[in-house]
This record gives C-alpha cells, structure tokens and sequence, in this order.
C-alpha cells in the first residue's frame, strides 16, 4: 500500500513538472493576435497624397500596387500588396522597416556603431554616443531611420530629440526615442 502511494506520488510530481514546463514553452512561443478594427483600400487621390508626403520613401507605393489602410491595436497602417511597409506615426505615414529594408535610405538616417546595435535589438533609445553619423538635415522632432554602420539596414525607427548635427557633436544623452524595433509586433505582424 506504501509503495502504490509513493509510486503515485512520483507520478503526480512529474505531471506537474511537464505541466510547467509546458506552459513556460508556450509562453515563449506565444503568438499574439491583433485585432483590426478597420481594413479598406485607397482611393488613387488618397495614394498620390501619401506618396508625396514620404519624400524620398515614395518608391515604396508603385503603380498599381494594392494599396489598404489597417486600424488595430497597433499604429494605423498601410499595407502595400499586403505587406506593412507604412505605418503613421502621428498623422504621418513612415515607412515600417520592412519597407525601409525595401528602399535606398538617402534622408532622415541615424548611423550608429556597432556596439549600439545588441541595444537596439532589445528595444533601447538611440544615445548620443553611439551615433557615427547622421543626416545634417534632421530636425529636432523628425521622424528617423536608425541603421548599423556596417551594412547600413535599418534596426529601428524613431524621433528625433535633437538635430542632426548635435547627434554627432554630443557625447552623452539620448538622441532618438526609439518608436519601431526588429523583433516587435509591427516586425513580426504578418497579413
């Protein structure tokens, strides 16, 4: 009777230890949803006004392209041929950085050095200290693309809290308030 209720012990001991290693698996591998509350297309008046309002960015909207607005959890959207290339970040539209990853970036950059990027991976504001480069024609407040030194691809998007030049003159203080990062729900949001 003793050995039946050790062994059932045992037992109950490992179900509970699959049971919680079950759920932190699944906590890691969670999948969030997001709700959209709006989807619609836009009409070619409203597409023409978008791209002329991204400047250098425009490329990324090409004639004939299916072009649609999502309204969700997340900043409103454009999807482009069901990508999410744009997004608006205070009224504005700017390109997400899987759109600026489908583009040359001329304007509104910020090089940082290499040992800035393990930082921005994590979702880190943008210091001054870590910023090689960046376009002399940023202003403060502008909406900015963070790339590496190296390969020059985009790690985040953000807005800028100083000019441009003060970025690479300043040696301490944040720079840019990051707004976009690999890896967060904008990134890993698929259509």
């Amino acid at each position: 009777m003793i050995v039946i209720y050790n062994v059932i012990c045992q037992i109950d001991f490992l179900v509970i230890l699959l049971v919680k290693k079950i759920l932190l698996i699944s906590k890691k591998l969670r999948c969030d949803f997001i709700k959209v509350r709006k989807r619609y297309h836009l009409k070619k008046k409203k597409i023409r006004k978008v791209q002329e309002s991204l400047g250098d960015f425009s490329p990324l909207i090409s004639d004939g392209s299916t072009v649609e607005i999502i309204k969700s959890d997340l900043p409103d959207m454009i999807l482009v041929d069901n990508e999410p290339l744009l997004m608006f970040v205070d009224e504005t539209p700017f390109p997400t950085l899987k759109g600026a990853l489908k583009v040359d970036i001329k304007s509104k950059y910020v090089v940082v050095d290499m040992g800035a990027v393990k930082f921005m991976a994590k979702g880190a504001d943008v210091m001054s200290p870590g910023i090689t480069e960046a376009d002399p024609d940023i202003k403060e407040g502008d909406l900015v693309i963070i790339v590496d030194e190296t390969h020059r691809k985009p790690l985040a998007t953000g807005r800028s809290l100083i000019s441009g030049a003060e970025m690479v003159e300043n040696s301490k203080g944040k720079a840019v308030k990051r707004l976009h990062f690999i890896g967060d729900e904008i990134w890993n949001l698929e259509i």
